[in-house]
């Protein structure tokens, strides 16, 4: 009846928002969907903000402009700064959520059928994000330290790709894996794209919640150690994980003329990200409010993520395999014996969700697979959602 465009004439939506309308079922616990743990929101520190913030009404409730509030981009400066990662002001665009950089970037720099590079398996939103822009997606594997980065550069020095216009990843405590990019594979990862010149797109919302081991810099941060390779990097972050996911800040770091063509994008989008929550945002980060807070969230996390880990030994043993990530919020698994994607209905019965690892994948997906966050359910939650899956697992007749 209507003549949609060829993209939207059948499109598929995000795997992961489909589980959510089980959400509301009474005692279901999730660990399924990336949120943060609400309990853990700054509810003072962002309310003492607020009132700050509108202590200049007129800054909340007027246009602002389009690349950013300049009191938040002053801020998120000194923030990229204090992680390694200095930037000028041209270079930094504050965006709807980290997920508005992607689309923004896309529409300026990819054309139908233009290959991009993601790892597997990867976050569903970028994967989305590209078949609606039509680009050309390959895929490269991950283990335990990330981006198998010696696999990509067998794959473009024998010529068996095609040099893409993007790669895109998260290098830390990614998204499904929990993996982080060794400091090696990022100098070598900087060294492919200044050979064959293709831009690096560094998605990077989980790097504040280390609660294990030793930080590794931004692949941003370490430009000064390749040379040529800032012209490279196209760097996202994000208060959402941090903060709280309802003030939808993000930002884009990028050079000047990929930058400035984002603007441009983004005025014909929503003209400017909310000024009310980017002052907020603003206020909070200069009130030192997100230093005093990151060490509580980590703690909790750390906490979370070991009774995951704990309990899914205690409840499955061998018949799940996986590897601790060392911050972040997720866990990444594989059963022995069963298809996630068959253990999902017994999974519901029994009220405990999760997403299967198909959602993940581009190609060749690993059936096996699934995701677990760790981040929003309380640890008691935790260690019973670990006792429900493993009788969901017995109801598929995989553990008789």
């Amino acid at each position: 009846m209507y003549a949609f465009t060829s993209v939207f004439a059948n499109p598929a939506g995000s795997p992961i928002r489909e589980l959510f309308k089980y959400l509301s079922e009474p005692g279901m616990i999730s660990f399924a969907g990336g949120y943060p743990a609400s309990d853990l929101f700054d509810v003072d520190g962002l309310a003492a903000a607020q009132a700050r913030a509108f202590a200049q009404p007129t800054r909340c409730l007027q246009y602002g402009p389009t690349d950013g509030l300049a009191e938040l981009k002053t801020q998120l400066l000194a923030l990229m700064a204090s992680r390694g990662a200095s930037c000028a002001a041209d270079e930094l665009l504050v965006t709807t959520g980290s997920q508005q950089g992607l689309d923004l970037l896309l529409r300026v720099m990819i054309a139908p059928g233009d290959v991009v590079v993601t790892e597997q398996p990867a976050y569903p939103a970028t994967l989305q994000a590209l078949r609606l822009q039509q680009a050309t997606i390959v895929t490269v594997p991950v283990d335990a330290h990330g981006l198998d980065v010696a696999h990509l550069s067998t794959l473009l020095h024998e010529g068996k790709i095609a040099v893409p216009k993007l790669l895109y990843t998260v290098p830390t405590f990614a998204n499904p894996t929990g993996a982080t990019l060794s400091r090696e594979r990022r100098i070598a990862l900087l060294k492919l794209a200044v050979e064959y010149r293709f831009i690096i797109v560094e998605d990077d919302p989980y790097g504040d919640l280390r609660f294990a081991g030793d930080a590794v810099p931004t692949l941003l941060g370490l430009t000064a150690e390749v040379p040529g390779s800032r012209d490279w990097v196209v760097h996202f972050s994000s208060l959402s994980k941090i903060v709280a996911p309802g003030l939808r800040v993000g930002w884009t770091v990028a050079p000047p003329e990929i930058a400035r063509r984002c603007v441009v994008a983004k005025q014909t989008v929503d003209l400017c990200s909310v000024p009310w929550t980017q002052a907020v945002a603003a206020e909070y980060l200069a009130d030192g409010a997100l230093a005093r807070h990151l060490p509580r969230i980590t703690e909790a996390y750390r906490r979370k993520c070991d009774a995951m880990c704990d309990a899914l030994r205690a409840t499955l043993g061998d018949a799940i395999a996986f590897h601790a990530p060392q911050g972040g919020m997720f866990v990444w698994a594989r059963l022995a014996a069963v298809k996630t994607s068959d253990l999902l209905p017994h999974a519901i019965a029994e009220k405990v969700l999760f997403v299967p690892g198909t959602a993940f994948f581009a190609e060749q997906a690993d059936e096996a697979s699934l995701r677990l966050s760790f981040a929003a359910p309380a640890v008691s939650a935790i260690e019973e959602g670990a006792a429900r899956l493993a009788r969901a697992m017995h109801a598929t007749g995989a553990t008789r």
